[in-house]
């Protein structure tokens, strides 16, 4: 009487949760809340944020320029007349409007 050597069931068992878990952590550490894509996306997004923070920065920049330009210590003639044309549709008598 022989007998055939049949693997344990516990040592299946065992292999088949670690492969389990690892697939899961694996995925998790890919496409989870914090896994690979996810940084990607957020470091492609920080990139898109830091040129809009530039755009600002310039349009900031030019805004205070001009402001300056019409305060009451620095008055821009030039610029004043250019709002005044702009704002308030006026001009000069010696002026011909083409539309």
């Amino acid at each position: 009487m022989t007998r055939t050597p049949r693997p344990a069931l516990g040592t299946f068992m065992f292999f088949a949760l670690a492969m389990g878990l690892a697939t899961y952590f694996t995925f998790a550490a890919v496409q989870g809340d914090f896994g690979l894509f996810r940084r990607a996306e957020i470091v492609a997004e920080a990139e898109a944020l830091r040129g809009q923070l530039s755009e600002v920065k310039a349009q900031v920049a030019r805004m205070e320029n001009l402001t300056r330009r019409l305060s009451d210590g620095f008055l821009d003639l030039d610029l004043l007349d250019e709002q005044a044309r702009s704002v308030l549709g006026l001009i000069r008598a010696d002026e011909i409007v083409i539309r």
